[in-house]
């Protein structure tokens, strides 16, 4: 909202009702001074339409003498319990305080929006809910609206990503991978969650077990970084703010990086805002290293991350790719079938790991290990292969991925990528290994095909009436040896899950075929 120079203060504010087939005129609203927030308040789930407007000045506009919005308030009631009548009472239960300019912004509200449900979060700097939600009796289940405010003029993301991410000072570096959280707006349903038992729970609410979930692996395992692995939000999403805040308000509240790939579900809808939209949201949010991509590769998401030994080195350690692995298409060959890791992009990383290779080999006298992982939603066929060496976790449903081989695995194995992490399948949790072709030990096997396992109580968490955990991957990078291990955190455990050493030394740790995993076996009652 707003002119584009920011420097604008909200002046007033009201809702307006009305039917589709009421012609403009009919709002009494003057479309040249009130600005309409593109947020239906009800959704799109009832005749009647309700918007929110606002006026707006600049601030170099404005005197001593001009009112503008310095507080709102939801109440039945009038707020104040004096004399005081300077509240001003709009519909829905508006209370809009408004005050002299007094040249002071940071006192003045320069900014308004609106989220959903009662679960909504506002992770923006600058930015608060007001609460109770609006007055507009929504139909049972839809989610309310809740006006957000932002005060003062933007800042620069405070706290924002650091200049480079870099190694801890004991060599290591942790990833934690989250994969499929299907968050909805609103609290969602959850049809096949299970005690610690195994026993099946009744329906519940799904994004509060999600947050949950989530939240006790965060505290656990403190992460360097966070990895979306794609379908952050479900189909059909009502609004794709609201549920985008709720799945990255756990990480900007702990101050942790992160970086997203999106999934085939994340831009479905009527209604879902587009994944270039969605990376304009991310972009703008604290912590956040999500990148769009070059314009000329296809799709969004297509970027890397490296992560650089510890200051003042300028060496980088790790590299991680992100690929957008597009959505579902139609298809003569079998339903569903998805879009393939395209031309243009195996081109974009084929030249971009050899022009950062290239760089590592000229400006590192010493050439310490190096590694490389990709990052992507759909699984691409090389997982569905019959004959992979399956270790750390269980096959719980077919790979469901494109129908057509781009051999984007060739062009992985071809620039020394050490591991993929995709995600999907949400009853999948491996990490595998493809057979050496020629039979041979000579050739270096690899990468590592790894699922990250479904994470959100939103998305399925059974396959052919088999109930399974929720779970999300852990990578821990010991940089002084080229080692990376990987294990699983599931709920109702405090142990690590299937932990597995992937490499050592820059290689396959041993010999695929006889590779050990440490387990904690059945979960235990003890809930994260």
């Amino acid at each position: 909202m707003g002119f584009d120079d920011g420097h604008t203060v909200i002046t007033d504010l009201t809702v307006n009702f009305c039917f589709p087939i009421d012609p403009p005129s009919i709002s009494g609203l003057d479309p040249r001074k009130w600005r309409r927030i593109e947020k239906e308040l009800y959704l799109h789930t009832t005749r009647q339409t309700a918007w929110l407007h606002v006026t707006q000045a600049k601030e170099e506009d404005l005197t001593a003498d001009d009112l503008v919005l310095t507080d709102i308030k939801i109440s039945e009631l009038h707020p104040s319990t004096s004399s005081d009548s300077s509240w001003e009472s709009r519909l829905a239960g508006i209370w809009v305080l408004r005050s002299n300019y007094t040249g002071n912004n940071h006192q003045a509200i320069t900014a308004v929006d609106v989220l959903f449900g009662v679960d909504a979060v506002e992770p923006r700097p600058q930015w608060a809910l007001i609460r109770p939600p609006l007055q507009l009796n929504p139909p049972p289940g839809v989610p309310a609206a809740q006006i957000s405010v932002r005060r003062g003029v933007t800042k620069p993301r405070p706290g924002g990503p650091p200049e480079a991410l870099r190694i801890k000072e004991d060599g290591t570096f942790k990833v934690l991978q989250i994969s499929d959280t299907h968050m909805v707006t609103g609290v969602g349903v959850c049809n096949d969650a299970m005690d610690a038992h195994g026993q099946p729970l009744p329906e519940s609410e799904a994004d509060p077990l999600t947050v949950k979930f989530l939240g006790g692996i965060l505290d656990v395992e403190k992460p360097d970084l966070i990895i979306l692995t794609g379908d952050q939000l479900h189909h059909d999403i009502l609004d794709s703010q609201s549920t985008l805040f709720k799945v990255v308000a756990p990480l900007i509240e702990r101050s942790i990086p992160y970086a997203a790939v999106f999934g085939n579900h994340d831009d479905e809808g009527t209604y879902a805002l587009s994944r270039a939209a969605q990376m304009s949201l991310l972009q703008d949010l604290p912590f956040s290293l999500s990148q769009p991509g070059p314009e000329q590769v296809d799709g969004i998401g297509n970027y890397y991350l490296q992560i650089f030994a510890q200051a003042p080195s300028e060496v980088p350690l790790l590299t991680f790719y992100f690929l957008d692995s597009h959505g579902q298409i139609q298809s003569k060959v079998k339903d569903p079938d998805y879009g393939w890791i395209t031309e243009s992009q195996i081109d974009w990383f084929t030249r971009t790991s050899q022009e950062l290779r290239k760089a590592r080999e000229n400006d590192s006298e010493h050439n310490p290990p190096h590694l490389s992982l990709a990052f992507m939603h759909i699984p691409f066929p090389e997982y569905a292969d019959s004959d992979l060496i399956l270790r750390g976790g269980h096959r719980g449903e077919p790979t469901e991925g494109p129908s057509f081989n781009s051999h984007f695995y060739d062009a992985l194995v071809k620039e020394g990528i050490a591991a993929v992490g995709c995600g999907h399948d949400h009853v999948n949790d491996f990490c595998a290994l493809r057979p050496q072709q020629d039979g041979s030990k000579a050739s270096q096997p690899g990468p590592w095909l790894c699922y990250g396992g479904g994470g959100g109580f939103g998305g399925y968490g059974s396959y052919d009436g088999k109930r399974y955990y929720r779970r999300m991957r852990v990578w821990e990078f010991d940089t002084s040896n080229g080692g990376i291990k990987t294990w699983k955190r599931i709920e109702y455990s405090n142990e690590r899950i299937d932990e597995l050493v992937l490499m050592e030394g820059g290689a396959v740790a041993t010999d695929p075929n006889d590779i050990e995993i440490k387990t904690s076996g059945n979960p235990t009652q003890d809930v994260l």
